[in-house]
């Protein structure tokens, strides 16, 4: 028999991975790599170029019409704040001019004149009713209004013991209107100071603001001109063609705007500086004056009260005198004569001095302050002065607010046109734009 030979036995091994029958999976280009592509060759560039100007002359339109607001907003403001300044100062002219009432009419003794007492009485109410409308019209002022109302309420009681001891020819009348005087001086007045310094800066601060507008406008229009400028010369160059038509004239909205505009807005402030410089100058020279004035004639009547201890008060005279004369100056007062009443009413003052200091005849002094002696009445020389300046600050604070009042309705209506024309050229530039980038599709 013959042997088969037997196969070997099988052997088992774990299955391998099967075989690849596909091809590798190529990835989708990323994002980033389709923005870079975007802006890929002169299509790209032209895309960059479109984003850019557009995105410029848009920010522009903002810059003009946030120009024109902070002009026109600045007028305002000026306008506001000069106001209150001089309610301020009126209020600290009807307080200094009340004390020179109260302080006048206690030489007199007894029973003060009627027409005296009267103007001590509405002056008062005026500086009253005046704190109100401040408080009003200025909510940073308010706490300090306040603070000069409770010292008033504290002044008119010591003026009132001190009318009342008068009457009965008590010498301590006098202290009592000394405490007053101090009060006034001391704790009033100092506030009145402190509004009036706030205002002023507040004045100072919009006047100056007015400029700013101009630079908002300029700036943003040359820059935005030469952006368009940069787009232009570009394209010229890649096209061969010499004016883009539709960018061009969107470049002339945006010159045109900003000619018109910065012209606009440099006359508002040439104007604004002139008032500043002009009237409004005036108004708070004259208000200094006058109040300075009131303040000398109070101390006229002090320095009487005193009987021969009044150096004090005559030294504070010399010193308010001093300060009406520079601020007359100041005004130009010598327009209308107003110079010349209150060197009518100073030549009358040398009389009372030399009268009470230098002849010993008291008596005679106080009839000059007081008005009973017609040929030297300071009263009525002191009233012509306070009736020509009231008149003349009138007029002054009255051409201030009408001239800023006239230069702001004289701006163009940029500050709501100023986006669409920006708008305007934004569009004008992707119209430009979109006609080469047609050429390459």
């Amino acid at each position: 028999m013959t042997q088969t030979q037997s196969a070997p036995p099988a052997t088992w091994s774990p299955p391998g991975p099967p075989a690849s029958t596909t091809q590798p999976v190529t990835r989708a280009p990323s994002r980033r790599n389709a923005v870079a592509q975007w802006f890929q060759g002169t299509p790209g560039r032209m895309r960059a170029f479109l984003i850019l100007a557009a995105a410029m002359s848009v920010v522009f339109g903002l810059a003009a019409a946030q120009g024109f607001r902070q002009s026109d907003g600045a007028l305002e403001r000026a306008e506001a704040n000069a106001e209150q300044l001089v309610r301020i100062q009126a209020i600290h002219t009807n307080l200094v001019s009340a004390n020179a009432d109260a302080t006048n009419a206690f030489l007199v003794g007894g029973l003060e004149p009627a027409d005296q007492r009267q103007h001590f009485v509405d002056s008062m109410a005026s500086a009253a009713r005046l704190i109100s409308e401040a408080a009003t019209a200025q909510p940073a002022d308010q706490k300090v209004l306040g603070e000069l109302n409770t010292t008033l309420i504290t002044y008119d009681g010591l003026i009132e013991q001190a009318r009342a001891n008068n009457r009965q020819g008590l010498p301590i009348g006098s202290q009592y209107l000394r405490d007053a005087n101090a009060v006034l001086q001391n704790d009033a007045l100092p506030l009145v100071n402190a509004l009036v310094d706030a205002n002023e800066k507040r004045v100072d601060t919009e006047f100056g603001g007015v400029n700013d507008g101009t630079i908002w406008v300029v700036v943003s229009g040359l820059l935005t001109l030469l952006i368009l400028g940069i787009t232009l010369r570009w394209l010229a160059r890649r096209t061969h063609r010499y004016v883009n038509l539709p960018i061009a004239a969107g470049a002339v909205v945006v010159l045109l705007t900003t000619i018109v505009g910065g012209v606009a807005l440099s006359s508002a402030s040439g104007s604004a500086s002139s008032t500043r410089s002009d009237a409004y100058s005036k108004t708070l020279a004259l208000s200094r004056a006058r109040i300075a004035a009131y303040d000398a004639r109070s101390n006229e009547s002090l320095t009487l009260i005193a009987r021969g201890s009044g150096d004090a008060f005559d030294k504070a005279y010399n010193t308010a005198a001093a300060t009406v004369d520079e601020e007359l100056k100041k005004s130009s007062g010598t327009v209308d004569g107003l110079s010349d009443r209150w060197d009518a009413y100073k030549a009358i003052h040398v009389k009372i001095r030399d009268a009470d200091a230098n002849k010993g005849n008291w008596d005679g002094a106080v009839a000059m302050a007081v008005g009973t002696d017609k040929t030297s009445n300071a009263v009525d020389a002191f009233k012509a002065f306070d009736t020509s300046s009231a008149e003349q600050l009138k007029t002054t604070s009255d051409t201030v607010s009408n001239e800023l009042s006239d230069t702001r309705g004289g701006l163009p209506p940029l500050g709501w046109l100023g986006l669409p024309l920006g708008i305007v050229a934004a569009l004008l530039v992707a119209w430009g734009m979109s006609q080469r980038l047609e050429e390459y599709r």
